[in-house]
């Protein structure tokens, strides 16, 4: 057990002995380790590459250092209120299916603090978001609204893919409506990002999928089961390349298709045996259309 600083107890050095049994506070020590576990918590690799493709697409829109800036952080803590909230939620049923990896299951940080991280990231991020321009904010929080709507019940559903797809059609309608004159963005953008999402709800499930169903979890992917996902997975993410591709042909837009198809199918093969590298070809995917649009100039229309 760990030790208690002696300044730290109700009495200082010479205050009286805690009672048997008594919650002790960690030592100072600790705190660096619990902030790294609380960390973790918050899915860092999905976090950090949904928040950085969108400073991408801010830049390839044309936004100004402000703007990027105030569009990354409030996309930034979306996505940790997300992460957290995601296993803060799912911290009963992570543990019953014996994910030991998961920092709450480990015991190295408890759900109590994932769930106040995330309301503190949900409640900073409606002022980044509006800040960022009312009819954008507005549109952003939806998508993170959707987000939690996924954690929360409609990942049991068949309308799992939903929130995704909804979240990430978002992310570059936020970018677009929050520049002068707030242009409209391109549908064929919107729409090639709500494939990128159900693209990556597939790919995210599918190493997970037989744990889920043995706890009950019935969203789309898991009633579609392992096979059918890894067929599947390719065909949003390779529609969502074309069909950026088919708004400007040139040899570029035909090397990313190209790109897409190889990065997607061999997800999908490989999967088979490391499944977490099908969401990876999903998340390489989604930097392949950034691209395009960095290329394009932003795809405001």
């Amino acid at each position: 057990m760990d030790a208690v600083d002696a300044d730290e107890q109700p009495g200082g050095a010479a205050g009286p002995p805690l009672a048997a049994g008594a919650p002790l506070r960690p030592p100072r020590s600790a705190w660096p380790r619990r902030a790294a576990a609380l960390a973790a918590a918050c899915h860092p690799g999905p976090t950090v590459a949904v928040t950085l493709l969108v400073a991408g697409l801010a830049v390839a829109a044309g936004q100004d250092a402000h703007g990027c800036v105030l569009v990354t952080a409030a996309v930034l803590a979306g996505q940790l209120s997300v992460g957290w909230s995601n296993d803060a939620v799912d911290a009963a049923r992570d543990s019953a299916a014996g994910r030991g990896a998961k920092p709450v299951v480990g015991g190295a940080v408890r759900a109590r603090t994932v769930r106040t991280a995330a309301l503190v990231a949900l409640a900073l991020c409606v002022p980044l978001s509006l800040g960022y321009g009312a009819l954008g904010g507005a549109v952003h929080l939806v998508g993170v609204g959707a987000a939690w709507a996924y954690n929360l019940r409609l990942k049991r559903t068949v309308l799992s893919w939903l929130p995704y797809a909804v979240g990430f059609a978002s992310l570059p309608a936020f970018v677009t409506l929050g520049l002068p004159g707030q242009p409209r963005p391109s549908w064929w953008v919107v729409t090639a990002a709500a494939l990128v999402g159900v693209g990556a709800h597939l790919g995210n499930v599918l190493p997970d999928i037989e744990s889920d169903l043995a706890l009950g979890v019935r969203g789309w992917p898991q009633r579609v089961g392992p096979a059918g996902v890894r067929l599947l997975l390719p065909v949003p993410l390779v529609a969502a390349t074309l069909l950026l591709a088919l708004d400007g042909p040139d040899p570029l837009g035909a090397a990313a298709v190209g790109v897409a198809l190889a990065v997607a199918t061999g997800g999908s093969l490989l999967g088979r045996h490391r499944p977490r590298l099908a969401f990876l070809a999903a998340i390489v995917v989604a930097g392949v259309d950034v691209g395009l649009l960095l290329w394009r100039g932003g795809g405001t229309g």
